[in-house]
């Protein structure tokens, strides 16, 4: 498996694929020069339950460290991961 992320200065996407097929991806859209807020994540059905949605949000959560930005997950799915890890909050707007 393996986690890719692509992005073009306005929208971004983290993604887990294996063997050419994707597995999980979480979307982002950029909010200025320092904020993005997350819309968007889906673990496809013959992959869930194996935690690649938490490991998308950690992905942002590490790139955003790196890049000295903040994020605001609007997806409930990211929010939730969000509210059960307090370890996060450095990375919130």
């Amino acid at each position: 498996m393996e986690l890719k992320h692509s992005h073009d200065h306005k929208k971004g996407v983290f993604y887990l694929e294996e063997n050419g097929e994707r597995m999980a991806e979480m979307t982002y859209v950029y909010s200025g020069e320092t904020r993005f807020i997350i819309d968007h994540t889906e673990v496809f059905p013959a992959h869930e339950g194996k935690g690649l949605g938490k490991l998308l949000v950690k992905a942002a959560v590490e790139y955003a460290r790196e890049h000295k930005f903040k994020i605001l997950p609007l997806c409930p799915y990211a929010k939730s991961v969000f509210d059960k890890t307090p370890d996060y909050s450095d990375v919130l707007f």
